[in-house]
């Protein structure tokens, strides 16, 4: 079988977590949370990195950090997961979803002006396989109306739009450490501050709505509940496993562009003759290869694909189901427009087996089944 996805284990994780064990510091905020947020940083050239439990906490914190309310409005787009309008929602936002670009799956700009009303808040673009949104144009319209941007950069790090690294471009970014994710520690996050009048709330909200980052740094003599917040901090076991694979984090990009980029080429044939059609990346773009998938002509074509794939022992995957055709979406949300794209689009997306240190000979067996399936017509 060859695996949708594998977690990435290098022989300093083993030593880094013996570390931990044998230091007795096993919570949060210690030795290698530090190098974690110091890591991240530096490579996005950012204000503050908070290491969080998950991605979906980053935006929790990042809604609070805005203090999101009940009747505020939210755009984003609906090709996403659930984690990011559950952020919003929990704080009393309707979310308002808009329509997708079909070249890239990511919101379509255009679209986002027309979504405004006198209740919208902010902006969340969602980064779709590490390809950047247009954010240029995203910030523009933001500052004409005085909104947030919160970049979802959950499958971003590594990827730049016009050389500024995803997540550090908006007010506020989330980055994603999932076993899926091509950097993990199981489960966890960051949260990106942007605007340096975040960074000392955001720090309490992370520690339960204390000032006690303050005490460990001897700034205070006792530590009290300043703010609403929660845990949002990893364990320091989870931040030694995501900082082995940081510290290589430039050998895990290039070798997943390396499968990526053959995937890309051996199937273009498949494209040329109308058989499915490849990811689009922008020339201001450069991403991370997190995803590589192609796109059939319909759900049925696609459904049909998977099974032929899985019968071969290959573990081909679609992705999200649009939310705002999903029983909360239709509750807590709205879509603005015409959904041209997104449903049509979500329909068509096939996933292919992509991981760190893919063999050639596992690559070229899973275009060679896709040629095969084509070649006899499906």
């Amino acid at each position: 079988m060859i695996p949708f996805s594998k977690p990435v284990i290098f022989k300093s994780a083993e030593k880094y977590i013996k570390d931990v064990l044998h230091s007795g510091k096993l919570s949060g905020d210690h030795d290698f949370t530090k190098r974690c947020n110091a890591w991240l940083e530096n490579r996005a050239k950012t204000k503050k990195v908070f290491l969080t439990t998950s991605c979906t906490h980053a935006l929790e914190m990042a809604a609070l950090l805005i203090n999101i309310k009940e009747g505020d409005e939210v755009i984003m787009p609906s090709y996403s997961f659930s984690s990011t309008p559950n952020a919003f929602v929990l704080r009393g936002a309707t979310i308002v979803f808009v329509d997708i670009r079909p070249d890239t799956m990511n919101i379509d700009e255009t679209l986002i002006e027309p979504a405004i009303t006198n209740k919208t808040k902010a902006i969340v673009p969602v980064h779709y396989a590490g390809v950047g949104c247009a954010m240029d144009a995203i910030i523009e319209i933001a500052k004409k109306y005085n909104l947030f941007v919160i970049e979802d950069a959950a499958q971003g790090l590594m990827s730049t739009y016009k050389g500024r690294t995803l997540g550090a471009i908006g007010n506020i970014g989330a980055y994603s450490f999932h076993e899926t994710k091509n950097y993990s520690s199981g489960e966890g996050g960051a949260i990106l501050i942007n605007d340096d009048k975040f960074i000392k709330r955001a720090e309490i909200i992370r520690e339960k709505g204390t000032n006690r980052s303050q005490f460990f740094r001897g700034e205070i003599d006792k530590y009290s509940w300043q703010d609403v917040g929660s845990s949002y901090l990893p364990s320091e076991l989870n931040a030694a496993l995501l900082f082995s694979q940081l510290e290589m984090a430039d050998k895990i990009n290039k070798n997943r562009l390396k499968s990526w980029n053959y995937y890309y080429t051996t199937l273009k044939p498949l494209e040329k003759k109308g058989h499915l059609e490849l990811p689009k990346i922008p020339a201001e773009c450069k991403h991370n290869a997190h995803i590589f998938y192609i796109k059939v002509n319909n759900i049925t074509e696609r459904s049909k694909l998977i099974k032929y794939l899985k019968d071969k022992n290959i573990n081909a995957l679609f992705h999200y189901v649009p939310l705002h055709g999903s029983k909360a979406g239709k509750n807590y949300g709205r879509f603005s427009g015409q959904d041209k794209f997104t449903t049509i689009e979500s329909e068509r997306l096939l996933r292919l087996p992509l991981y760190y240190n893919m063999s050639l000979s596992e690559a070229e067996l899973v275009c060679e089944i896709i040629k095969k399936y084509f070649v006899k017509g499906g």
